[in-house]
């Protein structure tokens, strides 16, 4: 799996785990619904370290708690 697919899966787990939609997130962490449906719809796939930043925010949570995840620690190398 790729790093762009592990990020887009954790905010959509965090999404349903922390019961917001793009809406609630949008409004609790300041960041653009729009930019929010870019990261999740493919269109954005590097989003940059503020905006994760600003969505953990959001959700409440720290930077280290939105990557301590097994999907993020098993990540292969992007550059072969």
């Amino acid at each position: 799996m790729d790093t762009y697919t592990v990020v887009k899966n954790r905010l959509l787990a965090l999404c349903e785990e922390k019961r917001m939609s793009i809406h609630k997130l949008a409004m609790e962490s300041a960041v653009a619904p729009s930019t929010i449906k870019n990261i999740l719809y493919g269109k954005s796939q590097n989003p940059g370290i503020v905006t994760l930043k600003m969505l953990c925010d959001g959700f409440g949570i720290t930077l280290i708690e939105f990557f301590d995840t097994k999907e993020f620690k098993n990540l292969e190398q992007e550059i072969k």
